[in-house]
């Protein structure tokens, strides 16, 4: 058994995908349209092969509600690994990325949160 497709709930799917790809540098994967939203999925160059992150719309109210909560309370939806954690933050704050503190040892890991849109 694998883990094939996580998800990240969006407000704008064309917001998320110029994010994903021209900030975090993740490529485009699925594009398939459902109606008002699409199918919409990215991967890392860096990841393994064959997973990806769905840009899920945030269309079902409950969703909205759930995502209000987590920011509300700072837990972060999801996470992402990299070899130098300072430099790729130093990276993406000079690219405009938002992010919520700096990085903080937290044992084993150092981790800081970001806003994806």
């Amino acid at each position: 058994m694998q883990i094939r497709l996580a998800t990240v709930m969006v407000e704008n799917q064309e917001h998320a995908l110029h994010f994903y790809t021209n900030i975090l540098g993740f490529v485009k994967g699925k594009d398939i349209p459902m109606g008002q939203y699409r199918l919409l999925t990215v991967s890392s160059p860096e990841g393994a092969e064959g997973v990806e992150l769905e840009l899920e719309p945030m269309g079902f109210p409950p969703a909205q509600t759930y995502q209000k909560a987590l920011i509300a309370a700072g837990i972060p939806a999801t996470a992402f690994l990299t070899n130098d954690i300072h430099s790729e933050y130093q990276r993406l704050k000079a690219l405009g990325v938002k992010f919520r503190g700096e990085p903080k040892s937290m044992g084993p890991i150092t981790a800081v949160v970001f806003e994806d849109t």
